[in-house]
């Protein structure tokens, strides 16, 4: 990738004691643009300036010269108006040229924008956008099959934009992370709140993290079994791109959605094998909640103490140099430091013929365990327990796991409808298998509808979805297990077993 070059006299508007002016102007052409004026007079700046909030008085002289100076910074553009009609010489001087921004004008302007709403803004993790996300390939995946290129059009720029915004916003919050885990000198309590409500908001976002980023990666390879390049360039189609000048814009814009669709990539479901980032985002939030966490109780413990260890040790350090003698220093450190008299009197050497009871301590090489001093007892040698052998027991549970899960995955392929039925045409069911159904059915009715009645969950793994749909005829369903008879309003049902179908997939090739 080259190295982004910006032009030397891009941004030096903003810089200067006329800084504020530039910025206005440019300002007042982007108003402008916005209502499709691409050339403005004099006096047509002059409105604009007024109604971007210029209240301070401007000559002629001052609003000319920062003109001037912005058509030398290539940011403005001066052409000369030949379709008016002058009276008066003095008209045709005042109206006769008009000043137009530049590609680079409208682009520097635009990066100030931003820079300034990023100064003023928060990043955010929001799950929302995942689920914005997964809506949005899920459609298109849905209108490759029948759908219109404009449509396409639209769903793919939704899908770009909500990328964006999980970019830009992680970008943004991790920044501020950052900031809040390097924040010092901040009054405690607030500060204490404000970390605790971090890990809160963290805690929160990596809960179904996993499940949203799977359901993500399984509708990507939806789009992907459909072509991608079918999908662009049905929406080259749809976008209806205009030739202003001699180049075809097809192209550059096909390249920049195969770049959009890379980095979608890149995020959830890297073709290389490599980790996605979104699992490292993962790893990043846990991380920020373990290192907030110990900050918190830093925080709390330094609280509950009235004094800290170096003005603990400031404090003894002023009483050693006021005590009046020796003895009292060595007594006062003998009390800090929790010095006492010998607790191994009562060994002997292991021949007493050799060292009589009055031979000193340091002539007589009686061995002394260290436990003594940390315990106050010497070390008792016996023998160490016998090992149990679990490998017997390692064996069942693991068997016991295959088991459960041949039971589960029995249990999902039952359920795969593939596609919409009555929750009455399941009839009789397995106990087992209906209480796997009845906890879709719950999850289901859990959540909100959308705007047609359709409720929407899905299991933890995002590998088995259910999409609930009410009846208009308010029948009822009746299901029948050897446990008993279930009765309860019928919907239409439509369970889907992602993980089911990949694994056939992989097992086909």
């Amino acid at each position: 990738m080259d190295p982004i070059r910006v032009p030397p006299e891009m941004f030096r508007f903003t810089a200067g004691d006329r800084a504020g002016l530039y910025v206005a102007v440019l300002h007042a052409f982007s108003e402008a643009n916005e209502r499709l004026e691409t050339a403005l007079s004099l006096d047509d700046v002059r409105a604009r300036l007024r109604s971007v909030g210029w209240v301070d008085a401007l000559p002629d002289e001052d609003l000319v010269a920062a003109l001037v100076q912005l058509r030398d910074w290539k940011l403005v553009d001066v052409v000369q108006n030949h379709s008016e009609n002058y009276r008066t010489a003095a008209e045709y001087e005042r109206r006769n040229l008009q000043y137009s921004l530049t590609r680079q004008g409208e682009a520097a302007f635009a990066g100030v924008v931003h820079a300034m709403g990023l100064l003023a803004s928060t990043g955010a993790l929001q799950t929302a956008v995942l689920d914005a996300i997964a809506d949005r390939l899920g459609e298109l995946a849905q209108l490759m099959d029948s759908g219109t290129n404009r449509r396409i059009f639209s769903a793919l720029t939704e899908l770009e934009a909500h990328l964006e915004a999980l970019r830009g916003n992680t970008v943004q919050f991790n920044g501020e992370l950052q900031r809040l885990l390097r924040a010092e000198g901040a009054e405690l309590a607030t500060f204490h709140e404000v970390k605790a409500s971090t890990v809160a908001y963290l805690q929160e976002f990596v809960t179904d993290l996993e499940h949203r980023a799977e359901a993500i990666a399984v509708r990507i390879g939806a789009v992907e079994e459909r072509g991608v390049g079918l999908l662009h360039q049905r929406a080259l189609l749809g976008a209806e791109l205009p030739q202003l000048s001699g180049v075809d814009p097809g192209p550059a814009w096909l390249e920049h959605r195969r770049a959009r669709w890379a980095g979608l990539q890149a995020w959830f479901r890297p073709g290389d094998g490599a980790t996605p980032r979104v699992e490292q985002l993962h790893l990043v939030a846990r991380r920020a909640i373990i290192t907030l966490l110990q900050v918190l109780d830093r925080i709390t413990e330094s609280r509950r103490r009235s004094s800290s260890a170096v003005a603990d040790f400031r404090e003894l350090a002023r009483w050693f140099s006021v005590v009046p003698g020796q003895a009292d220093v060595h007594r006062l450190y003998a009390t800090t430091f929790g010095l006492g008299s010998a607790r191994h009197a009562h060994l002997a050497h292991p021949d007493p013929e050799l060292f009589t009871a009055s031979a000193p301590w340091s002539e007589a090489p009686v061995p002394v365990s260290p436990l003594l001093r940390s315990a106050g007892r010497t070390e008792r040698f016996s023998r160490t327990g016998r090992v149990r052998d679990v490998a017997a027991v390692k064996a069942a549970r693991a068997e016991q796991v295959l088991a459960e899960r041949a039971e589960l995955e029995a249990a999902w392929s039952m359920l795969d409808t593939g596609g919409r039925v009555r929750l009455s045409a399941f009839g009789r069911l397995d106990h087992r298998v209906f209480e796997r159904l009845l906890d879709l059915l719950g999850r289901a009715l859990a959540s909100a509808p959308d705007r047609a009645g359709t409720r929407r969950s899905s299991t933890v793994d995002g590998r088995i979805e259910i999409l609930l749909r009410p009846l208009a005829d308010g029948s009822t369903a009746t299901l029948v297990t050897r446990a008993g008879t279930f009765r309860g309003p019928d919907y239409e049902i439509e369970i889907r077993s992602y993980g089911q179908r990949s694994t056939r997939r992989e097992q086909s090739r």
